[in-house]
């Protein structure tokens, strides 16, 4: 299917709009916040076409997915970033295919990505996933555990940690989510104080962009704003979908 250019442009000056009349209100400067395009089930053109409209950087939950995407946009340059659960034997072609990793939950996926990142690249940019709403089916380290795997991932060679991530439950009550978000912030903040080099707080969608802003997002993950519904079935190995990887 041919992509509705006008929508996806329109998607994203939208979006852009939005977050620099969220970050206004909160009282932050709307620079401060980068937007990372979520690009799960769109197709190359999708993203070339957002690309054009000015999106550079962009962020794929499949491994399989994205690498058929990163070679057919290899022309553009684009900062990929890996945002979905990560499997073990899968860490070799993310650690060679992208600049960012948002998710780390263990030190075995830390240590992994680490030795299998090319000498070649400059380091892999990482953030530790804080699951902040203690959902069993959820990625993450519990909040009072992200000091320990910090301490680790920092004494790695190929990584540079730059911050935390969070998937807040799915829900319709905002305090809840709030206080997720706080939790995470709060979580960011406690590194910050113990001395570690950070300037990345990954949280918010689509559905909760306004509550991550006020509560300190730094970096948003935006899909179905900027490209609409999803336009095709996700397989079902890749269906994951933000639970925990084997």
């Amino acid at each position: 299917m041919e992509p509705n250019t006008t929508t996806i442009a329109s998607g994203l000056q939208k979006v852009k709009a939005r977050i620099s009349e969220i970050a206004d209100k909160a009282g932050r400067q709307p620079e401060a916040i980068t937007l990372l395009a979520a690009s799960k089930t769109n197709p190359v053109e999708c993203l070339r076409e957002a690309f054009v409209a000015g999106q550079t950087i962009f962020g794929e939950n499949y491994l399989q997915e994205a690498l058929g995407k990163i070679p057919a946009l290899a022309d553009l340059p684009i900062e990929w970033h890996f945002i979905g659960p990560i499997q073990s034997n899968k860490t070799k072609r993310i650690a060679e295919n992208f600049a960012w990793v948002h998710s780390i939950d263990r030190k075995k996926i830390a240590g992994r990505l680490s030795k299998d990142r090319p000498e070649s690249l400059p380091p892999l940019q990482v953030c530790v996933q804080v699951n902040v709403s203690g959902e069993d089916s959820k990625s993450g380290v519990a909040p009072d555990e992200a000091a320990d795997l910090a301490a680790y991932i920092v004494e790695l060679p190929r990584l540079k940690l730059r911050g935390v991530m969070a998937i807040p439950e799915l829900t319709q009550a905002t305090a809840l989510q709030r206080s997720q978000f706080r939790m995470l912030k709060e979580t960011y903040d406690r590194l910050k104080q113990a001395g570690y080099d950070l300037d990345t707080i990954s949280m918010g969608m689509s559905e909760d962009l306004d509550i991550a802003i006020e509560e300190g997002a730094t970096m948003v993950r935006i899909g179905t704003a900027i490209f609409g519904p999803r336009r095709y079935a996700i397989p079902e190995e890749l269906a994951i979908r933000q639970g925990k990887p084997e």
